[in-house]
């Protein structure tokens, strides 16, 4: 063939090193697989060291009635029913053995007066449940399986940009990418691919993604014939910093109203109390004394409003802003100075009060933090079977975010390390399993494919005077946040669908300069046709749900309809002449046993 390309070979190659890829690594490498761990950035800069709270397990730490059947239905509950029931069956079961298993690999986790591993409040959540490390969790979690993979000697490629996956026939043959720093084309053959690699937020304007999150591996899965399920439903956490502008969009956690924050509009008013949905009556404070009492009294189960679900956090604190009442620079207030002491805020949450001191200049022992809604994590992903990962094309495996089912309609603070946990070790596992059981009859990687893949990748350098990736990305950023945001309707999901398809014919027009070499134009070319790809299907699937339930909000269907829209769910798939289709699937219903624990209160 007329392309240089290096070619390396494994049973199993995992895409993605967060928590996801690297568990899932560790897995296939454990059950005796030759495993190699490919990511776009460096080891150890993973987005889960953004979850900053902790890892949702019903330990029974904190709580003795606590039990995965709570967990279970919390889960369920949160992701308004839309949930695969197994998958959050498998997470609820299976999380606390996952976190132990952590705590035997090295990992330092905050302890009881007893001794045991500590777990703090969080939304959605009946119990405390969160495993932690006081606000740095995803950081420990990720120093922890980094150390044990490097450990075992597992192979990292870094700075290893992966543009197409490949088949024979229709089954996977591994995947073909280039080194970021050097241009140079590179092939991993293997039998067996496992897709980590996170959400989808750098679409938006304002989000807590970095610059990796481009939808990657859900354009790569389309693309290799794979479906997408709930792509309509992101998340919007409620809680972004908003100043600086430099700053706009980076992660409050969750923790600070775990730990007592309060939220307060322009007036001074604790606005959470209006916005109680009656869905959460039964299990939220009315007043200020009772969610008061609740964080002096734990034995008080009637939970503060700030602790709803994330979804109606985030719609309260939009409401409060388009009311007029939002602070300064549009966000409104996040409250912890006036509940707790300089020295529990700076034990508890040291990393919220060191980002707010240094990006912010205030000190929120002192003084209340400005927030906002920031585009935070996406609920849609691969469809894959519940208890392998495995999507539909053979031996293509996905866990964490890039995979979809667990979280339904929205994902509950701390769920998504246990997810991440959960389902990269089993993906990782049955990976290995199917990988060895081909015993010499795997498949081959074309040459045609590679040559395809390379004259694709470099197409940008073919073109003079053509469309400047940076502007087109631009546009599409401010197409997804004015029009596919916290709140949709008809029309503007239509202009959103058409703007896109108009970005999606520039894209083929797309012109970089210079080498290949370190050549970030080049790198954001490649990462525009994943971002307008995945932009289209959730912006399809959410003009197709005529609904609002949980990430997924219309105002021109403001109620939630339960007896169609509750059951089925809307898979994303990619047509012939590229562009993305919709189709309706049944919801999988839960065995009556399940069911009936979604009764309880």
């Amino acid at each position: 063939m007329a392309t240089e390309v290096e070619t390396h070979a494994y049973d199993v190659i995992v895409i993605g090193a967060g928590g996801a890829g690297l568990r899932a690594a560790i897995a296939a490498h454990d059950a005796g697989a030759k495993t190699a761990v490919i990511c776009k950035s460096l080891l150890g800069k993973a987005h889960t060291v953004m979850a900053e709270g902790g890892i949702a397990a019903a330990m029974g730490n904190l709580w003795p009635e606590d039990n995965w059947k709570v967990h279970f239905r919390d889960t369920m509950r949160g992701g308004k029913l839309l949930n695969h029931w197994r998958m959050a069956e498998l997470h609820a079961k299976e999380a606390p053995e996952r976190v132990w298993e952590l705590e035997q690999w090295g990992a330092l986790f905050d302890r009881t007066p007893e001794g045991l591993i500590s777990q703090r409040d969080f939304g959605g959540h009946r119990y405390a449940r969160l495993a932690h490390v006081g606000d740095r969790t995803g950081l420990e979690m990720i120093r922890t399986l980094q150390q044990r993979a490097v450990a075992l000697g597992i192979d990292v490629f870094m700075e290893c940009t992966v543009t197409a996956l490949l088949k024979d026939g229709d089954r996977m043959a591994g995947a073909f990418g280039y080194w970021r720093e050097t241009g140079r084309f590179v092939c991993f053959e293997s039998p067996a691919v496992v897709l980590a690699t996170g959400g989808i937020g750098k679409s938006w304007k304002v989000t807590s993604n970095s610059w990796e999150y481009t939808g990657d591996g859900h354009a790569l899965a389309m693309k290799a014939g794979a479906g997408l399920v709930n792509m309509e439903f992101v998340q919007f956490h409620p809680t972004g910093m908003v100043w600086p502008p430099s700053v706009r969009g980076i992660l409050v956690t969750e923790s600070v109203r775990g730990d007592g924050g309060v939220l307060k509009n322009s007036d001074g008013e604790r606005f959470m109390f209006n916005y109680i949905p009656e869905f959460f009556k039964a299990e939220t404070a009315d007043t200020i004394e009772e969610a008061d009492r609740w964080y002096t009294d734990k034995k008080n189960n009637r939970r503060p409003p700030e602790l709803l679900p994330r979804d109606e956090v985030a719609r309260a604190i939009n409401s409060e802003i388009k009311a007029g009442r939002g602070s300064p620079h549009g966000g409104v207030f996040l409250d912890i100075a006036s509940r707790r002491s300089a020295e529990y805020i700076q034990k508890r949450l040291p990393s919220m009060y060191h980002q707010f001191k240094e990006l912010a200049q205030v000190d929120i022992t002192k003084d209340a933090m400005e927030i906002g809604p920031t585009c935070h994590y996406v609920m849609g992903g691969v469809e894959v079977d519940p208890d392998s990962g495995e999507s539909k094309v053979t031996g293509l495996y996905a866990a964490g975010e890039v995979a979809g089912g667990m979280h339904g309609a929205n994902r509950l603070g701390g769920n998504s390390l246990g997810d991440l946990l959960v389902f990269g070790k089993r993906a990782g596992e049955y990976a290995a399993r199917y990988a060895a059981n081909l015993a010499g009859s795997g498949p081959v990687v074309h040459a045609d494919d590679l040559e395809a893949a390379a004259t694709e990748a470099l197409a940008p350098f073919s073109t003079e005077g053509g469309e400047n990736p940076y502007s087109v990305h631009q546009e599409l950023q401010t197409v997804m946040q004015n029009l596919v945001g916290i709140i949709r309707n008809e029309e503007e999901l239509n202009t959103a669908i058409k703007e896109i398809d108009s970005l999606r014919r520039r894209i083929d027009h797309l012109s970089v300069e210079g080498h290949r070499q370190y050549n970030p134009g080049w790198n954001l070319a490649i990462d525009l046709k994943n971002m307008l790809l995945v932009s289209e299907a959730v912006a399809k699937a959410a003009l197709e749900r005529k609904e609002s339930r949980g990430g997924h909000t219309r105002d021109d269907y403001p109620m939630t309809d339960y007896s169609y829209w509750g059951k089925r769910n809307l898979i994303c798939e990619l047509a012939e002449n590229g562009e993305v289709r919709t189709r309706e699937q049944p919801l999988p219903e839960p065995p009556p046993e399940l069911a009936e624990l979604l009764e309880e209160h």
